[in-house]
Formats: structure tokens, C-alpha cells, sequence
């Protein structure tokens, strides 16, 4: 059975039980206590703490889709059997429609009635007194009123309680089920959490259990269920690692057929995660999830280049990938992307390979002996502490070449070696680095430095300053945009500019058709490309509002205000003008092109939209 089946069986068997099938979310999440999505039960928080109604959203209590999802938790993981930073769960999810009994059924039933697999074991909660929780009486039941022969085991808080994702949120037991590979061994497959309580934490502060925080009982119980898709696929096409599956052969068996089968692992699952991560409109940076882009980026281009192969073999894979994927209704939009995904990935490529030969090159100058594989009688080959590499040594190697400690570790191993290297030498290294730049520019710029934060506009560095510039006046004409193309009745919500890009919340009662986006692009365009003048004006806060300035009804703006105006000097017509602080670019050609990613619920009544400039 193809993955693709697999997909549409799951969907299916939920659809056919009264769930409404849900699109996956973007990658960049609402919720902005956690960096990228991370599970498929994100999207539908809300939903748990009575913030939103699914009935209305959905027309049912229950739902069920195939979420994308990210972990930057596993990437140092990545090259083994099963350990992936991209990938997609399934997941079936209820809001007080149902709840153990029914969750386990179904469950139970996909498992060995429709897929028709072997459950191993599943696990329960044993319970926590000093949290209240007691044990899980009543899933045990549940599962041994099914299959009395199967074998429940009983596990602790850190496995089986699901904890809040991100800084708070809903949480609960959990009952696991585990399944067998080819090889004969236990994996986990799906993980029914019960969302019975609300904690005001992060998981880590509910694992210590010295936070002080309590839980708090749910008003309605819910279900979040999630399985791995890719599991699930390797379990049932009878495989012994994910890597086997018709979900990596197909796209990447160029680089898993060889002798480094690491190598070709870690190239197969950061390429799944560059094209996803560039298609949802993350773009490569030195922060946040552009940081975390980048570190795959860099380091599948060093992974090619140690197995052999040229950097374009990695581009070429972008079509396979997407053909693979374009099936599904929830990538449809992927082939329009192509061009995109192939030119942002090039830019790195061009930009990093200036630096990379010459990195790897001083690299084993300075430690010749990871160059060499050490082959001895008996032994394939001899695997052993070298060298131990110090923070200092591998913060040069980042500051001067653009190499993460990733590739450092990765180049460290080339011949077969296990080598040490001081992760925390290394922080103190690049915090020192950090320390003396902050003096260099405050020496240089008054005090003031280079880092902006003005609660709306936030850049790390002069560069990143440049782009949400860009961004900041863009934000300004897609303001205007709006207003022209859905009504004068439109008015700003908030807004949140970083150098990945510009979040715009606005009062609108409905979701906008494509017809509408569209027309709000073109006009967004329009402006740029007549080149507008942007003047800034400061005066009186009574006089900026008779000249008609738009302002953000939830500041408080002080007794002299500045305004912005977008104009053609020409006719003296005014497209834009706007209470605000600044930084604007000096004429609407700089911005560049303009591009809305996504347009989605903020709250009720309310819109955002999310847009890059290239």
C-alpha cells in the first residue's frame, strides 16, 4: 500500500465517522509561544479552551486531519533509523464530542480492522498524586474490553502526559500504541492524549513540579490524537527504518543508495524540511525559524558535497519532492511554488559556497586526522574518540566560514571517528563575540546600536534592519490596499513586522476570496511600481487627524504625533497616510515584490494577513 492510500484511508475511516476533514495549518504558527508548528492539535487550540466554537467553525464537535509539523528537538537525532525535524501527523481531535471510549475504538479499529496491523502493547498513565492525577483506571479497561490479551503497561509523567505546547494550554494522560517494524522492534505509532486540564506552564515547569502552577480542570474534555505518518507507513509496508518507505526511496534514492547511508539520511529529511519550510514563506535568515532554515540549508549542501555529489543534485530533487506531495489536497498549491523554493534555496547555495571550500579545506589543515578512515584486520573499521574540539575552535570555524556546529560535528566524523566537541565552550565563545560587537556599536552609533525593537518592528542586525523597512512601508500600502479593495470600513488590528515578515490584523467580517487577494496584491504592486515618495511630517495630534491620517484606535499617541504620507509628487496624490514612528524606505520602489503567504482567522471579526518582500 502506497502512502498516498495510506493518507486517504485514514481521512476516510474518520470522514465516514462524522469528523470534518481540516486542511493542515501553515508551518508558521498563530501561536506565537512556539517557533514552528509542532503538532497537528495546534491549530485547533482554541477549540479546547472554549476561546472559539467548532460547531460554527466545522458544523461538528469532531474533526481530523494530516497536519505538517516541524521539531528542532530531534535535528542532532537526524541520520538514524527513524528521527526526522520535518514530517506529518495524523490526527483525529474532539471538543467535547467524545472522549476515552470512543478514541480508543476508533483507534483500535484503524489499526487492526483497517489497516490490518498487530498492536504490540499500549501504554496508560500510572497517575501522580502531588498533581492530583490519578491512574488511568479507565483506559486500561477500555483496551482490555477489546482485546483481552493485549498488554497494557503502566508509564510515568514524562511519557504519558501530555504536556502544553508552548508557554500553556490544555494537557492530559496519554495512552500509546505501539506496533512492530520488519526488524521485529517496538515503535510507537499514535498517541491519543485526554485533554482534561489546563496548565498555566510550559511542560518543563510540569515535569519539575516546583513551578508553583496548578492544573486546572477543563470545562469540556477533549481528545488530540497524533500518529506519525511516516511510521505508520513504514510500518505498514513492512520496512525496517522510515527511510525505506516510498515517502523517501522515490524522492531520494540517489543519495540513500550509497555507502554513507547517514549522510544520505540527513540530505533526504533536511530536504523534505527546506522545501516545506520555503513554501509556507520562511526565508533563510540569522534568527528565529530563517535561523533554523539556514542550518539545514548549510548543512545538506556540506552532507553533498562529502558524499560527492554537486549542490545542483540537491535542487534537482526539488520537483520529485513536489510531485510526490502535489497529490494531496493540502499541497495543491506546491507546484506554483517550484520556481520560489528552487531560487531561495540557490541563493544560499551561491552564498554559502563562497565560503564553504575554503572552511572545509582549513578545517582538516587544522585536523588532518578526521580525513582519514582508520581500517584495521578484523575490523571494518575503527570508531573511537580522536580529538576533543574546543568551543573556541569550533566558534572560528562558524564566525569565519559560516559552518554550524552541526557541520562541524558532521566534517568531524568523515573518517568514521566519534570526536568531542564542547557545546558549551562554544556558546561562551560566540556570547563573548556577541559582547564585543554590542560595545563596537554602541562605540560606533551613540549608544544607540543597531538591534530595532519598537514592539512592532523588531531586526537583530543592520541588514535585517534594511528588510523590515521594506516591510514596515509595504505593511503601510497593503493598509491602503485593503481599504480600496473590501471598503473604507476596514480599519488596522495590529501588526508585527521581523525580517521573515509583515503579520497584518484587520477588522473584517469573513474570510477573503482569492479574487480578493489577488486584487489586493496587484494594487500592493501598483504602488511600487509608481515609485511613490514617502515624507514624513510631524505635527499637532488634532491637526494629523483632520488631514485625514489613518491611526491605530488602540494606541495612545502623544500631544505631537508623526505621519507618513505615500505620494505621486507628480499630481500630489495621496495613497497612504498614517500615524507612525518609522523607519519607511524613501520612495515604494525599494520595497521590491511584494507577496501575501497566508490570510487566515485572527479572532473573531478579525483577519491577518502575512506577506514577504523579495
Amino acid at each position: 500500500m502506497e502512502a498516498k492510500e495510506i493518507r486517504k484511508k485514514f481521512l476516510q475511516f474518520f470522514e465516514k465517522r462524522g469528523h470534518a476533514v481540516v486542511p493542515s495549518s501553515s508551518l508558521i504558527p498563530d501561536d506565537p509561544s512556539v517557533l514552528l508548528t509542532t503538532a497537528g492539535m495546534q491549530q485547533f487550540k482554541k477549540y479546547y479552551t472554549g476561546e472559539a466554537d467548532a460547531t460554527k467553525d466545522f458544523g461538528t464537535l469532531n474533526t481530523a486531519s494530516v497536519q505538517k509539523s516541524f521539531r528542532t528537538s530531534d535535528i542532532d537525532e537526524v541520520g538514524d533509523e527513524s528521527h526526522l525535524t520535518f514530517f506529518e501527523m495524523l490526527g483525529n481531535f474532539s471538543f467535547g464530542g467524545y472522549f476515552k471510549k470512543e478514541a480508543i475504538e476508533y483507534a483500535y479499529d484503524f489499526i487492526t480492522k483497517e489497516m490490518g496491523l498487530e498492536i504490540s502493547y499500549v501504554t496508560i498513565f500510572e497517575g501522580k498524586d502531588d498533581i492530583g492525577v490519578p491512574k488511568d483506571e479507565v483506559s486500561k479497561k477500555i483496551w482490555q474490553s477489546l482485546a483481552p490479551e493485549l498488554v497494557v503497561k503502566e508509564e510515568g509523567m514524562e511519557d504519558v502526559f501530555w504536556g502544553p505546547t508552548g508557554t500553556s494550554g490544555p494537557c492530559g494522560p496519554t495512552t500509546e500504541i505501539y506496533c512492530k517494524n520488519a526488524e521485529g522492534k517496538d515503535i510507537e505509532v499514535w498517541n491519543l492524549v485526554f485533554n482534561e486540564f489546563f496548565f498555566s506552564g510550559s511542560r518543563e515547569e510540569l515535569l519539575s513540579g516546583n513551578s508553583g502552577k496548578k492544573l486546572e480542570k477543563l470545562r469540556t474534555p477533549g481528545v488530540d490524537t497524533g500518529m506519525g505518518f511516516e511510521r505508520l507507513v513504514m510500518i505498514a509496508q513492512k520496512k525496517k527504518n522510515i527511510f525505506e518507505t516510498d515517502l523517501f526511496l522515490e524522492p531520494f534514492l540517489l543519495f540513500l543508495m550509497g555507502n554513507n547511508q547517514r549522510g544520505g539520511r540527513i540530505i533526504a529529511d533536511h530536504m523534505r524540511a527546506i522545501i516545506f519550510l520555503l513554501a509556507d514563506g520562511v526565508r533563510s535568515s540569522n534568527k528565529g525559524a530563517g535561523y533554523i532554515l539556514r542550518r539545514l540549508m548549510r548543512r545538506a549542501i556540506v552532507q553533498t558535497q562529502l558524499l560527492g555529489f554537486s549542490q545542483n543534485s540537491l535542487l534537482d530533487r526539488v520537483p520529485f519532492v513536489i510531485k510526490k506531495y502535489g497529490v494531496f489536497s493540502d499541497y495543491f498549491n506546491m507546484p506554483e511554488r517550484e520556481a520560489i523554493i528552487k531560487s531561495e534555496f540557490g541563493a544560499e547555495m551561491e552564498k554559502f559556497g563562497r565560503t564553504l571550500k575554503t572552511g572545509i579545506r582549513e578545517f582538516f589543515n587544522k585536523f588532518p586526522e578526521m580525513n582519514v578512515q582508520r581500517i584495521i584486520p578484523g575490523r571494518s573499521l575503527e570508531v573511537h574518540i580522536v580529538k576533543r574540539i574546543s568551543g573556541d575552535d569550533a566558534f572560528y570555524f562558524h564566525q569565519s566560514f559560516g559552518l554550524t556546529l552541526d557541520i562541524i560535528k558532521d566534517l568531524a566524523r568523515k573518517g568514521g571517528h566519534i570526536v568531542e566537541v564542547d557545546d558549551s565552550e562554544f556558546e561562551i565563545a560566540r556570547e563573548k563575540h556577541r559582547e564585543i560587537s554590542r560595545a563596537g556599536q554602541e562605540k560606533k552609533f551613540g549608544g544607540h546600536g543597531l538591534v530595532l525593537n519598537t514592539g512592532e518592528l523588531k531586526a537583530a542586525n543592520e541588514e535585517e534592519v534594511k528588510i523590515v523597512t521594506r516591510l514596515h512601508t509595504a505593511t503601510h500600502l497593503l493598509n491602503a490596499a485593503l481599504r480600496k479593495v473590501l471598503g473604507q470600513d476596514v480599519r488596522q488590528d495590529g501588526s508585527d513586522i521581523t525580517a521573515e515578515r509583515t503579520r497584518f490584523d484587520f477588522t473584517f467580517p469573513r474570510k477573503l476570496t482569492p479574487e480578493e487577494l489577488k486584487n489586493i496584491e496587484d494594487a500592493v504592486h501598483d504602488a511600487i511600481q509608481k515609485n511613490l515618495t514617502v515624507k514624513r511630517e510631524e505635527m499637532d495630534y488634532k491637526k494629523a487627524i483632520q488631514s485625514g491620517a489613518l491611526h491605530f484606535f488602540k494606541e495612545k499617541y502623544p500631544r505631537r504625533v508623526s505621519i507618513y504620507t505615500a505620494y505621486d509628487p507628480k499630481t500630489g496624490e495621496e495613497l497612504s497616510k498614517e500615524f507612525c514612528g518609522g523607519p519607511h524606505v524613501e520612495h515604494t520602489g525599494e520595497i521590491g515584490r511584494f507577496k501575501i503567504i497566508k490570510e487566515e482567522s485572527s479572532s473573531a471579526g478579525v483577519r491577518r494577513i502575512r506577506a514577504t518582500v523579495e
